[in-house]
């Protein structure tokens, strides 16, 4: 019984690697784009779920919060907290720190996107860091 179990096992693994193998060669080399925090120069944002980063000279970073960023589009300052090490890649490895009237709040980040140039220049004018 236990060999029938075995070899019935070995033919699943052995059916499914084949559509394994079949993805797509693009999406296996796709980079994935990161940015370090201290590069980031300046932040927009023209709401309390979205925040734009500067980060050096050309790149402009859109995150969207998990939930709301209580007057986040109000603040002169904010603090970007990579949970993971120096730079950041995905919505899980980034925090927002904003002040609020009872201290601090922390914003968790849901997605983290560079934008393109032509992104970048059909931002409202509030949006753009």
């Amino acid at each position: 019984m236990r060999n029938s179990l075995s070899l019935g096992a070995a033919a699943l693994v052995a059916y499914a690697l084949p559509a394994a193998a079949k993805t797509p060669p693009e999406a296996a080399k796709a980079p994935r784009e990161c940015f370090w925090t201290d590069r980031v120069t300046n932040f927009a944002s023209d709401d309390d779920r979205t925040v734009y980063l500067r980060v050096g000279v050309k790149e402009v970073w859109r995150l969207e919060m998990l939930g709301r960023c209580t007057d986040v589009d109000w603040s002169n300052r904010i603090a970007v907290r990579s949970r993971g090490g120096s730079h950041i890649c995905s919505g899980l490895d980034a925090e927002i720190i904003a002040p609020s009237p009872i201290g601090p709040q922390r914003c968790a980040v849901k997605t983290v996107r560079k934008l393109t140039p032509e992104e970048i220049k059909a931002l409202p004018k509030k949006a753009r860091p």
